[in-house]
């Protein structure tokens, strides 16, 4: 009498769709790893580029003496892309001083600020 054994060796097709399945999962989940780096990385290069056109505004307010309160816009080129940029001077508890703030935006999303910034200068 002849016994076969019924189990071949290899996969069956069960388990080769499963892993396919594990497989395509994991892919799934690196490829969203490197979107949100690539999204995280152009966010904080905004916000790097941001702060430098904050910090030569205000140094250019701070050339610019004396500083009046009130509000300006303007535009700055940097890093190849125009930003945009609103100045708010107001005055302060001490009156030998003004406070400055800055708020950066991208030329092409204005409605979204990148970056603001405070700083203070002597009026």
């Amino acid at each position: 009498m002849f016994t076969r054994s019924t189990r071949v060796g290899g996969m069956t097709l069960i388990e080769v769709l499963v892993a396919l399945v594990i497989v395509a999962v994991a892919i799934l989940a690196l490829a969203r790893s490197g979107a949100q780096s690539l999204n995280t990385q152009f966010r904080l290069e905004s916000q790097t580029f941001g702060l430098m056109v904050a910090e030569n505004v205000l140094a250019e307010i701070k050339l610019q003496a004396p500083a009046r309160p009130g509000r300006r816009d303007g535009q700055m080129r940097m890093a190849d892309q125009d930003w945009l940029y609103q100045v708010v001077i107001q005055p302060t508890a001490d009156e030998s001083m003004l406070r400055v703030d800055v708020g950066v935006f991208h030329a092409n999303d204005p409605d979204i600020a990148v970056f603001f910034h405070t700083g203070f200068v002597s009026s």
